[in-house]
Order: structure tokens, then C-alpha cells, then sequence
């Protein structure tokens, strides 16, 4: 049932994006509409993502699209679905599109060069010469000044099109023709190497992603007929050949085989995939021929989670993005009032300062001063640590978790499935006087028949024989206690000290490390059981590596006993472990770590399970195991491990590091070289050549500095 207060996602791509500031002012204007629950562009991706009220879902997309239409008549709206859909077709078409557009650039400017030459080397009338240049002028720059006409006539003045505009019309009107040709040709030059570095850079993102499956052999009798991935079932049975990608996840029916799950996971080494095995779709299947069983459809699928968390991670932006956007935006009307005060008021205080060398000073002021390396590099910065994040199987939802990650202080992890395999088995059984120890075992898995906790399933697995419901009755599961429940009309009480304490039924604490389950049989004591669980083989590594990056503090949160919390505390090196809580208790614990942490500082916390879910969402960064955890979990986190390994979040705080440095690499870079040229120019020692050499070389190097990032390979 719909409801007013319902909202919906949608994404659309904008085909022709190819203009950093561009993507500022249509996330600016979109924001400004009623009724909008929030907006993004991202320039990385092309992408245009709204959260929008279902009941206003058609008009709000309609007035999207004729605002993007009125600032940019150039781009084309189309919905992600619909892109999907003919993924390959719109893909080839915009390669084609992007070819073409170069092609015919390269030809403008090798025209505007030659006629260039001619003015500069010919020996010509004056007219004629002002004839070559002009039209060179306009062959070279033609588009600009259209954009910037168009663009004032909308109210829209202050832009890099603005910029560019004055500063050649004003050196043709000082009579500097050469100049003002040339400054239009190397800006030309520049956004042309930028549009090319940028698209390399999307090309190597979208090369990351390249997971989504093309379609699914669905078996249907005797025979497969090859579907959309999206129109089978769960429950239906797909067959997956050598060579091809797994469409959908599913649990193998029949058949052996060696997966490559490096795509997800980002591990070299295959997975072997045998009958009763969970398949993930976007492994690929190397050897074999595995009959699948379908266990979740294409949009509940890992690799469409995937997809969907990486594409829309530019949603939420870092603070160092949103900086620069309120920057940019200052930042250019700024430079235009200074540069309108350097041509007007020297002439008039200073002795013997002529005004047309003023002009030509504030003209250099403007031409150095377009911000477009920042605009560009920074997201392009954030979106390929996100992309290398991925590809090192940290999915991250948002750059502003990536950049939370450098000033994570404190890592507080869950036990059980996180620092542990979460794979239990029953290693002790302990009856009290008048129970043996099979009926001991036998009640205990009758009392965890419904349970869904791995020390539930070691029990059952322990118990070995199939278990009949029709036995139990009255089932009723009490968090962070354990179970009671009616077995062959006897009452069982089955879970830790506490439950036992809080029916006033005396027993025993017990030496040995592990889970210990107590059981009770109509309220009389019959015993316990030992579960034991496998310290993960990196979680040792992953601590080291944590406090070599500067982590101040690790701490432990679990559910278990204290004994088994410490020991499992002191094999890892973690500094304090917090044991026996219940999942309100473990939130509590942060909030303790919160009172005692510096302001700039942030607590990250790892885990599993459903039960984590409040302290995922509690922490400033909340870290889930994507492969075995819970899809709550992982709902709920900021960051997915997708390979269940901890180490693989010290590579995510490496890469992030990475990016950080990168980002401000550019900034100061960018800054620093405008600085100086800034006051050379309005000192009189930099020419326009100079100028608009630095301004061009700046964006470049900063467009290719922030690729960096996408080849970031952690040492861990």
C-alpha cells in the first residue's frame, strides 16, 4: 500500500556530460526544487541520482529533466533502467559519440592553427591579418563564446565559458590578436586532454564494475534456454558453463568446480564450489558445469547490491568535495570583481599606468583563475578510491566514509563470525547425574531446531539425526539468553549462565574455553555443552596491521563468556575485550568510547550478525562482513568486506589514506600554482601564454594524478 510519505530512488545517466561545472550547477538547481528529498550528480559517472515522494515521482522527474534541458540543451536524460537494458548498444554509441567529438575538435584546432600561422608568419595587409585571426578565433573558440552568450541570456554569467570569453575578446580589443587566438587554442587543447584523461579515468571505473551478468541458462525440463538474469525465479535452476558468470546466487545442486571470485572479493586464489555450496552471482565458473539453485532474484542479488552501492557511492559526498563546491562557487565571482578592480583602479591612483596594460593584467588574472582542477580532480579523486576500494573487495557506500576512514582512532569488532570463523562445532558434552549425554544432546537440538546462530546449527550438526517438528511446542526465543520450549511435553530451557540465573536453576560455571550451553529439563539441571569456534587465520594480521596505520585503540564487544573473550583477546593482541553483552549493552559500550575520544577522532566498528545492526548504525563508520554476514548487517553498514577477511579493512584505511593525500596533493598543487601566477600576472611578469600554459598543465596534471588512485595495490 502507498503512502505519502513512501520515497523512491531513481537514477538517470546524462549522456554528454562532459563538464565538471556543469555538473555543479544542474545538482544546484535540481536541489532547489519543493519536494525533493535529495539530489546528486556525479561528474565520475555521468550519474544523476534523486530520492523523491512516490506520489510526486512523475512530475518531479519531469521537472528534472526540462531543468537539465534548459542549462545543458547538449545532454541527454536517460534512465538507468532503460541503459541497462541496452547496456551494450548505449555503450558503443557513446564510445562512438566521444570518437566523433574528438575527431572533430582535433580538426578545429589543427584549422585554427594553421590560420594562426599564417597571421604570425605572412607577411599580410593589416586587414587581412585581423581576417586570419578572427578566424581562427572563431574556428578554435566558436563553441565557447556560444556557450557563454547562451549561458548569460539564462542569468547564469560566472563561468569558465565566461572567462574565457573576456579574457581573448578583450585582448582582440587591446589589439593583441596573436594572444587572444592562442589563449583560446591551448584552453581548447587542455579540456581536450582533460575530456580524454577523464574518460580513461571512467573507462578504468566502469572496467572495475564490468560484473553485471550478460544473462542466466535457465533449465527448463530437459533442455536451458538462455533469459534475462532478471526474469528468473527463486527456486527455479540455472546451469553455469566453464567460462561463464554466475548471473544470480544460488546453492549447487550438482556438479564440482573452481570459482574466480576475484571480481567481488578481489582474492586471486579460486573458491571451490561442490553440491550444498553458496554461489555469489558475478563469480566466475572456471572448470565445471554446476546446476544452480536460485536463493535470491536479480535485484536482491550480490553483484546488483554491489552495482547499485558502488554507482550511487557519489551520492554522499566528502566534506572535502562539498568544500570545494561551496569554493567554486564563490571563488569565480571573486576573481571577476578583482579583475575588474586591477583594470580600473591602477590607471587611476598609480603615475604613468596606462590602462591598456591593465586591461592586459586583469585579463591574465582571469584566465589563471578558472577553478576547473579542482572541480574535476577531487571527485574524480574520491570515485577512484571508492573504485579501488572495490576492486580490493571493500565495498564503500559514500566518499565521506572513505574519507571518514583516515580519522578512524578506535576499531571495535564483534567476536563470533568477525574475528572468528563462526564455524562451531560441539566439543565437549557434560550431563549432570541422571541424564546421558545423548539425551543431553538430543534435548539441546530439539530446543535449537528454529534457531538460525551457527552454535545452534553445530548442535544440530552434532546431533546428526533428522529432527521432527511435530515434537516441539510453545517455541520462544529470549535475546541474549537463549531459548525455552516445550519438547515432547517436557519444558527445555536451553542457553548461557544468565538464562539459568534468571530461572533461579543452580549451575555450575565451568572451566573450559568455549560457548557453553546450559540445559535444564523441567526445571531440573541436565547438563552443558562446550561449543568451540576457529580464530580467522588473518584476524591476528589484521590487528597488526590496524595499529601500524595508527589506530589507537582495538576493542572487542561479544555476547560470550569472559573467559572465552579474553583468551580470544590475548591470541590477537587486542588492547580491551568487553564480554557477556547483549546487543543494547554493545551500543552502550560506544557510546563509553565516544565520551572518551577526541571530537575529530571516530570509532569504527566490524561485524556480523543481525544483533550488530544497531551498533552498524551507531558508529561513525560501521563496517559488515559481506560474505557471511547478515543481510540486515550489511543494510546497515557503511563499508561491506565482501571477503569475511579483517585484514582487508586496514587496506580499505590504506586506500583511503591514498586518496586523501591525492585529493590535497591536487588542491594545494592547483592553489599554489594559481597563487603565483595570479600575482605574476598582476605584477606584469607572466604573459597570457604563461597563464593559460599553467592553467591548461595544472588541470591535466591533476586530472592525471587523481587516476592514480585507481592502481592503489595495499601492502597487507
Amino acid at each position: 500500500m502507498e503512502t505519502d510519505t513512501e520515497k523512491v530512488k531513481r537514477s538517470f545517466v546524462l549522456d554528454g556530460l562532459d563538464c565538471s561545472n556543469c555538473a555543479m550547477k544542474i545538482e544546484s538547481n535540481i536541489q532547489k526544487m519543493k519536494g525533493l528529498e535529495s539530489c546528486s550528480v556525479s561528474f565520475a559517472t555521468k550519474t544523476l541520482t534523486m530520492e523523491i515522494p512516490k506520489a510526486q515521482e512523475g512530475e518531479l522527474v519531469e521537472r528534472a529533466t526540462r531543468t537539465i534541458h534548459e542549462l545543458e540543451p547538449h545532454i541527454q536524460v536517460i534512465d538507468k533502467n532503460e541503459r541497462q537494458l541496452k547496456r551494450g548498444q548505449s555503450d558503443s554509441s557513446s564510445h562512438h559519440h566521444g570518437a566523433s567529438h574528438t575527431r572533430r575538435m582535433i580538426n578545429r584546432l589543427v584549422v585554427g592553427s594553421a590560420l594562426l600561422a599564417l597571421g604570425l608568419g605572412a607577411q599580410l595587409a593589416p586587414l587581412y591579418e585581423l581576417a586570419a585571426f578572427l578566424a581562427a578565433y572563431v574556428i578554435i573558440g566558436g563553441d565557447i563564446l556560444l556557450k557563454s552568450a547562451q549561458n548569460m541570456f539564462k542569468g547564469r554569467v560566472f563561468d569558465e565559458n565566461f572567462l574565457m570569453s573576456i579574457a581573448t575578446i578583450g585582448a582582440f580589443l587591446i589589439q593583441e590578436y596573436p594572444e587572444g587566438v592562442a589563449v583560446m587554442l591551448f584552453y581548447q587543447v587542455g579540456e581536450l586532454f582533460q575530456s580524454i584523461a577523464v574518460n580513461r579515468s571512467r573507462k578504468s571505473i566502469s572496467e572495475l564494475m564490468n560484473i553485471r551478468p550478460d544473462y542466466a541458462n535457465l533449465k527448463v525440463g530437459h533442455d536451458t534456454q538462455r533469459v534475462n538474469p532478471e526474469d528468473v525465479r527463486v527456486g527455479q535452476h540455472i546451469v553455469i558453463k566453464p567460462g561463464e558468470r554466475v548471473p544470480l546466487d544460488g546453492k549447487v545442486l550438482e556438479g564440482y568446480s573452481a570459482m574466480d571470485t576475484s571480481a567481488l572479493t578481489g582474492e586471486s586464489v579460486p573458491r571451490e564450489a561442490e553440491p550444498g555450496q553458496d554461489v555469489l552471482s558475478g563469480f566466475i565458473n572456471q572448470t565445471g558445469v554446476l546446476t544452480v539453485e536460485v536463493t535470491k532474484v536479480f535485484g536482491e542479488s550480490t553483484v546488483s547490491k554491489i552495482l547499485d552501492l558502488v554507482e550511487n557511492a557519489s551520492s554522499k559526498k566528502a566534506p572535502t568535495e562539498h568544500f570545494i563546491t561551496k569554493f567554486a562557487k564563490w571563488y569565480t565571482p571573486a576573481v571577476v570583481i578583482i579583475a575588474i578592480l586591477l583594470t580600473v583602479v591602477p590607471p587611476l591612483v598609480l603615475t604613468g599606468a596606462s590602462f591598456s596594460e591593465w586591461v592586459y593584467r586583469a585579463l591574465i588574472f582571469l584566465v589563471i583563475s578558472c577553478p576547473c582542477a579542482l572541480v574535476v580532480s577531487i571527485p574524480l579523486g574520491f570515485f577512484g578510491g571508492i573504485g579501488a576500494s572495490s576492486r580490493n573487495g571493500v565495498l564503500v557506500k559514500g566518499s565521506n566514509y572513505l574519507e571518514a576512514l583516515n580519522d578512524v582512532k578506535y576499531v571495535v569488532f564483534d567476536k563470533t563470525g568477525t574475528l572468528t570463523k563462526g564455524a562451531f562445532t560441539v566439543s565437549s558434552i557434560q550431563p549432570a547425574s541422571g541424564t546421558t549425554q545423548q539425551e543431553l544432546l538430543h534435548f539441546a537440538a530439539y530446543a535449537e531446531i528454529h534457531s538460525n546462530h551457527p552454535i545452534a546449527h553445530s548442535i544440530r550438526q552434532a546431533y546428526g539425526a533428522e529432527l521432527d517438528e511435530s515434537r516441539i511446542a510453545s517455541y520462544n526465543e529470549m535475546s541474549g539468553h537463549g531459548i525455552r520450549v516445550q519438547v515432547e511435553g517436557k519444558e527445555v530451557l536451553a542457553g548461557n549462565h544468565k538464562l539459568m540465573a534468571l530461572e533461579q536453576i543452580p549451575a555450575p560455571i565451568p572451566e573450559e574455553t568455549g560457548t557453553i550451553v546450559h540445559v535444564a529439563i523441567d526445571r531440573e539441571y541436565a547438563g552443558y555443552l562446550v561449543i568451540s569456534d576457529e580464530i580467522k587465520e588473518d584476524s591476528s594480521k589484521a590487528i597488526k596491521a590496524l595499529k601500524s596505520l595508527g589506530i589507537r585503540k582495538t576493542v572487542m564487544l561479544t555476547g560470550d563468556l569472559k573467559a572465552v573473550g579474553q583468551q580470544v583477546g590475548q591470541q590477537l593482541g587486542i588492547d580491551e575485550v568487553r564480554a557477556e553483552l547483549l546487543p543494547h549493552n554493545k551500543v552502550e559500550e560506544i557510546e563509553k568510547l565516544e565520551l572518551a575520544k577526541h571530537k575529530r577522532e571516530k570509532i569504527a566498528f566490524v561485524g556480523d550478525g543481525i544483533n550488530d545492526t544497531p551498533v552498524l548504525a551507531r558508529a561513525d563508520v560501521g563496517i559488515a562482513m559481506g560474505g557471511l554476514g547478515s543481510d540486515a548487517a550489511i543494510e546497515a553498514a557503511d563499508i561491506v568486506i565482501m571477503t569475511d577477511e579483517p585484514s582487508k579493512l586496514a587496506a580499505a584505511i590504506q586506500i583511503a589514506k591514498k586518496t586523501r593525500r591525492i585529493v590535497w596533493q591536487n588542491i594545494l598543487f592547483a592553489m599554489g600554482v594559481k597563487g603565483l601566477f595570479l600575482l605574476l600576472g598582476a605584477f606584469g611578469v607572466a604573459s597570457m601564454w604563461e597563464a593559460v600554459f599553467a592553467d591548461v598543465g595544472v588541470t591535466v596534471l591533476a586530472v592525471v594524478n587523481a587516476m592514480r588512485v585507481l592502481k592503489t595495490q595495499p601492502n597487507i
